[in-house]
């Protein structure tokens, strides 16, 4: 009977083995890559820095962003990407859908009284009166200069209510970009549980953003004065002084914006948008753990200095309505192969004949084991 359970145990181990020999199943071979077929194109399904390197063109530098993308914003060709479609919290980067939503829907002149829960917001405030009535201009300007949490929150409110806002609007917005991973929960941005976007996305959203005057103007100032309340004796109190908080701006010869944010968790996020020689380039990053402008900038340099050589490994689609594709495996773009040190490593899978060699080992011991038995029965 022992004899018989350890073959039977045996026969069984063997079966595993034959399986991960033959199958390869402990990971994927180096003839494959992710699978999925996302929006934008099958080789955003890639792991790693998805890049079509040329023997002319250097690596892109290296991006602390767990997700990015580099795109030409006229174009819309992507350049180069790492995760492009994973989720992320975006922080104040979807205060660009705020606006993209409430720009066409509202008089730029309306007049908004501002709520005690305005005020009340948490994080970065413009700093806005309650019981103050200022035009949509004015939130707008302190939303996307200075990321006011305040007139994120007043702005939503105008449009009748923050419910209409959030709900319809946004999702008809997204869905119109085939922004597909954005899920917005929060005008301003802050985190909410289920809110998400990706890098891919807040390229559509800043992309469009950058299509309205409006939106291109605000994003683009560096300071400015925004008219303020009354004070309680009825005289009008100072302006307030704002300054973007997008440090690009500053410091990057041909910055024209987008927009920056920030939270604990969501960590750094960023829509960056630069312009030289009648070519302007697009960078998103998603959860970053190093914030400020410098390596958006070696990026930015890259784009400008290569980009033109570098085929594209996939598209920001156009505005309309679209089914997201299904799921399926996709072989490895040649491209993708041929530049390795860009592409996370893949485990090898193992060869047939360990399979083989596993059964014929556990046979001879199976064999060993029942002769033992059968001399100690004869003793």
């Amino acid at each position: 009977m022992t004899s018989f359970r350890f073959a039977v145990r045996a026969f069984a181990l063997s079966l595993a083995l034959t399986a991960a020999g033959a199958l390869c199943v402990v990971g994927p071979t180096s003839a494959t890559v992710a699978v999925g077929n996302p929006i934008g194109g099958r080789q955003l399904a890639a792991r790693g820095v998805i890049v079509n390197l040329t023997p002319r063109v250097p690596p892109p530098p290296a991006m602390p962003a767990a997700s990015f993308l580099v795109a030409d914003m006229d174009t819309g060709k992507i350049l180069v990407a790492r995760a492009p479609h994973e989720r992320h919290l975006p922080a104040s980067t979807l205060k660009t859908l705020t606006a993209l939503t409430l720009i066409p829907l509202l008089d730029p002149d309306k007049l908004i009284m501002v709520k005690p829960q305005d005020v009340r917001a948490q994080g970065t405030r413009v700093g806005i009166m309650s019981g103050t009535a200022y035009s949509v201009d004015t939130l707008l300007q302190g939303m996307l200069i200075t990321s006011g949490n305040d007139a994120a929150y007043a702005l939503a409110r105008g449009n009748d209510s923050l419910v209409v806002t959030i709900r319809p609007a946004y999702f008809e917005d997204a869905a119109g970009l085939n922004a597909m991973d954005t899920v917005a929960k929060d005008p301003s941005g802050l985190d909410k549980a289920g809110q998400s976007s990706s890098a891919y996305d807040l390229a559509l959203i800043g992309r469009a953003g950058m299509k309205l005057p409006s939106f291109r103007r605000m994003v683009s100032t560096k300071n400015a004065t925004l008219p303020n309340g009354m004070t309680a004796d009825g005289k009008r109190k100072p302006g307030l002084k704002i300054s973007n908080h997008n440090k690009l701006l500053f410091n990057y010869a041909g910055a024209i914006g987008i927009k920056n944010g920030y939270t604990v968790a969501a960590k750094s996020t960023y829509i960056e948008a630069a312009t030289r020689g009648g070519k302007t380039y697009l960078v998103t990053e998603m959860s970053s753990a190093q914030a400020g402008w410098r390596p958006t900038a070696a990026m930015m340099d890259w784009a400008f200095a290569h980009g033109a050589s570098v085929a594209p490994i996939g598209d920001l689609v156009a505005p309309g309505k679209a089914v997201p594709p299904k799921p399926r495996p996709v072989p490895a773009p040649a491209a993708i192969q041929a530049q390795t040190s860009a592409q996370l490593p893949l485990e090898p899978a193992l060869p047939f004949w360990v399979g083989v060699a596993g059964v014929v080992g556990l046979l001879a011991l199976v064999r060993a084991r029942s002769r033992r038995s059968i001399a100690r029965r004869r003793r």
